[in-house]
């Protein structure tokens, strides 16, 4: 399966941003984590998947009102491999792997 891509508008009001940080909001990479969840699932027309985060780096920080570009690729396993990126500039990068028989 070729690679996807997924598009998010980081929301100005999102309930995370309040107190991450006071003055100089940042999503915090939990969210960024969530949204690629939501987009592996999206990606592979399934729901409620208790994936595990295999790794995970963050690499820029986003504030609200910025532009992410999700992009993922079903990786050996059923596994997902997902990079985001804001404008020119790497965000994060990871892997999600379904839960272990």
């Amino acid at each position: 399966m070729p690679a996807t891509e997924f598009s998010w508008v980081v929301p100005p009001d999102h309930p995370a941003l309040a107190g991450h940080f006071p003055g100089r909001p940042i999503v915090p990479g939990v969210v960024l984590i969530d949204r690629a969840i939501v987009f592996a699932e999206r990606l592979l027309d399934c729901a409620e998947v208790c994936w595990e985060i295999a790794n995970a780096k963050f690499l820029s920080p986003v504030g609200p009102g910025e532009t992410l570009a999700f992009r993922l690729e079903v990786a050996g396993g059923g596994a997902i491999a997902f990079s985001v990126r804001a404008g020119g500039r790497a965000v994060a990068s990871g892997s999600l792997t379904p839960p272990r028989p």
